[in-house]
């Protein structure tokens, strides 16, 4: 394991973190590519249908609660470099046979561009924080997941973009190659890696299913962890009301063009990226729960404002202090898993408690068309925040767990 007397240099110079910077930046503009191209690309043919724009995010977000559970067992199980470069390689395979599909049948393939590649994010995002436990000493844990979070709200920033120009320049057959491509890329360089450790397997190995109760079981009796998986569900409830309503409350509340939703993200991501680097200056000095508590009540007051105005300005403004606490919920609750959680464990915890997030955001971004056509969305916007606040209450109740003594009884 890597020694703890890393500094800020040797961090950069760590031949894993270089590895997962370069496959990053490859797997973001092939994801801000699809993203964008996609949605505009079904607005345009369904001529705006909610529904439609709806189905989209829940192709991207089902598969994570229904293989969540599965792919977090496997990343404890398998080599986590070979798993990593094999979804990848996987993941650009289904890409280009899936836009055959597109050219020579029907363009509602289009929807399991993100479908599948989705499938295969839920094997290699646990063993990615699997290796980040295994070559990232403890002290580091949030300021590198600080650094990892800035570089996502860099491509926040040019993604919107850069998916927009590639769709609108040339068209959904060479924005979909681009995201294939971006896979291919992003696989050769976590060969990268350092080599997997090979663990010889005993006649006591588990099964999977044992190992996926002990997964559960595991969640269940931390507390902490408990109150997390908490945190996680009411959370996702209230993603999963605005998810899908950005580019309405552009279109409808407005009267702006769909192409303005660009705009919203950019003006997100670079708030992201002003945070991110606030919170990796103060990552050591504030506790991990009090940042993802501070993150919940902020995005609490921004639904809220977001909902109530009708002002173009207004709503840029709450969006940016929405991005701007937005890496203080997501750096406290990716930290919180790594520190409270031992690392054959890390997989699996992942598993549970990714699905209790994504799990709800699932059933009502599944009703959002549904409740669109029923209610305001204003209403829907403060519901949304009233959930993001019951989420900051909940987290409150682990202010005063000790992480040194959470860490010490898990080894």
């Amino acid at each position: 394991m890597t020694k703890s007397t890393m500094s800020m240099s040797s961090f950069f110079r760590n031949r894993f973190v270089r590895v997962i910077i370069a496959s990053s930046i490859f797997l973001q503009i092939g994801i801000w590519v699809r993203n964008f191209a996609i949605l505009l690309f079904v607005m345009e043919k369904t001529n705006n249908n909610p529904i439609a724009v709806s189905l989209i995010s829940v192709a991207e977000f089902a598969p994570i609660f229904i293989f969540s559970f599965i792919g977090g067992t496997f990343a404890d199980r398998w080599r986590p470099k070979r798993t990593m470069v094999w979804c990848d390689l996987l993941s650009a395979i289904s890409v280009f046979a899936v836009l055959l599909t597109i050219i020579f049948a029907t363009w509602e393939a289009v929807f399991f561009v993100t479908f599948i590649s989705s499938i295969l994010s839920q094997f290699s995002q646990p063993s990615a924080m699997k290796l980040f436990k295994v070559h990232v000493p403890e002290e580091f844990m949030q300021t590198g997941m600080a650094i990892f979070q800035t570089l996502m709200s860099i491509f926040m920033i040019i993604g919107p973009a850069l998916g927009t120009i590639v769709f609108q320049k040339f068209g959904i057959d060479i924005s979909i190659s681009v995201m294939g491509v971006a896979f291919l890329l992003s696989a050769s360089v976590l060969t990268l890696l350092p080599a997997d450790e090979i663990i010889e397997k005993t006649e006591t190995t588990n099964h999977f299913l044992e190992e996926l109760k002990e997964g559960f079981a595991y969640v269940w009796q931390q507390r902490e962890l408990t109150i997390l998986g908490s945190v996680f569900a009411v959370s996702g409830l209230a993603v999963g009301i605005i998810q899908p309503l950005g580019v309405f409350l552009i279109v409808e509340r407005l009267g702006l063009p769909k192409e303005n939703l660009q705009l919203l993200l950019m003006v997100n991501g670079s708030a992201m990226f002003i945070g991110g680097g606030l919170v990796m200056t103060i990552s050591k000095k504030v506790m991990p729960q009090k940042l993802l508590a501070i993150g919940l009540i902020v995005n609490t007051i921004s639904m809220v404002g977001m909902g109530l105005s009708s002002s173009w300005i207004i709503i840029l403004l709450f969006q940016f202090l929405n991005g701007f606490f937005m890496p203080c919920i997501q750096i406290g609750i990716n930290t919180l898993i790594l520190q409270l959680t031992k690392s054959e464990f890390v997989g699996r915890v992942n598993g549970v408690l990714n699905p209790m997030f994504m799990g709800f955001m699932v059933i009502t971004m599944s009703i959002t068309g549904w409740l669109k056509s029923q209610f305001s969305l204003t209403i829907l916007y403060i519901s949304a925040g009233i959930l993001f606040l019951i989420g900051a209450m909940l987290t409150s109740l682990i202010f005063n767990t000790s992480i040194s003594s959470e860490i010490d009884s898990a080894e």
